[in-house]
């Protein structure tokens, strides 16, 4: 089987990434994909919450949106080093949502794994939104990871 992860650079997702470790059997599944996707267009810039202090530094400083894709994407990949599957990341680019419902059908997913409400304007209003998006129109099942409730 192949599982895509997706990750918007939130801690979110990187937790997310290890939801699936916890329960899932290795043995099962022959690749992994971590995907994420940047806008074309965005006005803000990709989330890189889950890399290094000083990386996401360096990044900043020096680059955009592609290359904290990048860091992102190396860092919830490198959750799996060991595990067993064989590890592709894959930087796409447009809706997030119609990205991740795309790259399910060209690999032929048998399973999406993201994150419920890593990024968006407020835990009330778009909670999820991609999430939701991706859960209602994906050709495969969708694990839609929560985040722990404050308080």
């Amino acid at each position: 089987m192949h599982v895509i992860v997706t990750t918007d650079g939130s801690k979110q997702s990187l937790a997310a990434a290890r939801k699936l470790k916890s329960f899932a059997d290795p043995a099962k599944i022959a690749d992994v994909s971590v995907v994420a996707v940047i806008r074309p267009f965005a006005a803000v810039a990709f989330a890189d919450d889950v890399s290094e202090a000083e990386q996401r530094t360096a990044v900043a400083q020096e680059s955009g949106f592609r290359e904290a894709a990048q860091a992102a994407l190396a860092t919830v990949a490198a959750e799996f080093d060991g595990w067993g599957p064989q590890v592709h990341t894959r930087l796409r680019s447009g809706s997030p949502a119609k990205e991740i419902i795309k790259a399910a059908k060209q690999l032929d997913a048998g399973l999406v794994v993201i994150a419920s409400g890593g990024r968006g304007l407020s835990d009330t209003v778009l909670l999820g939104s991609t999430a939701q998006r991706v859960q209602q129109y994906a050709p495969c099942p969708v694990l839609v990871v929560r985040s722990a409730r404050k308080g």
